[in-house]
């Protein structure tokens, strides 16, 4: 650094000044974004804002991100799925081992692999499906999702 510099010298490095970098715009010249709007000191000229939505206005701010309650009820959710899964190779092992003397093996291999992957395609589909719908329309149908599923033959030890 150059010495008897000005006070933005903290804010640079030396070889900032490079030809081969786009030159810095100044804090003055620099527009705020829209929505956004300038307060504290040197923010007398007023800026356009956005209006702040309502509390009836449009659940856009609800699908746009998940707050931490939500996020962790979709961690545990998909831990529960997890585990569906889980249970439906183990239960449905069991399951097969039982009825694979009265059905053909062309009929309980399919069904059995459709078990073991339904928790894991209910879980992927309803969040591609509820995707653009309110946080809570999610968890209800993965709360559906865990009651539908739940791997009767891990459960019931058959």
């Amino acid at each position: 650094m150059a010495s008897g510099s000005s006070d933005d010298d903290a804010f640079r490095w030396e070889g900032d000044d490079s030809p081969t970098r786009p030159p810095r715009a100044e804090k003055s010249d620099a527009a705020l974004p829209e929505g956004w709007r300038a307060v504290g000191k040197g923010s007398e000229t007023p800026v356009d804002s956005a209006p702040s939505p309502s509390v009836g206005d449009d659940a856009s701010s609800d699908t746009t991100s998940l707050g931490s309650a939500a996020l962790v009820t979709l961690g545990l959710l998909g831990g529960i799925y997890l585990l569906y899964t889980v249970g439906w190779v183990l239960g449905g092992a069991r399951t097969a081992l039982a009825i694979s003397p009265y059905l053909a093996p062309g009929a309980v291999v399919p069904a059995q692999w459709f078990a073991v992957a339904a928790p894991a395609l209910w879980f992927g589909g309803t969040l591609l499906l509820t995707r653009s719908s309110a946080v809570w329309v999610r968890l209800a149908w993965l709360v559906v999702g865990v009651f539908l599923l739940l791997p009767w033959p891990f459960v019931t030890g058959v």
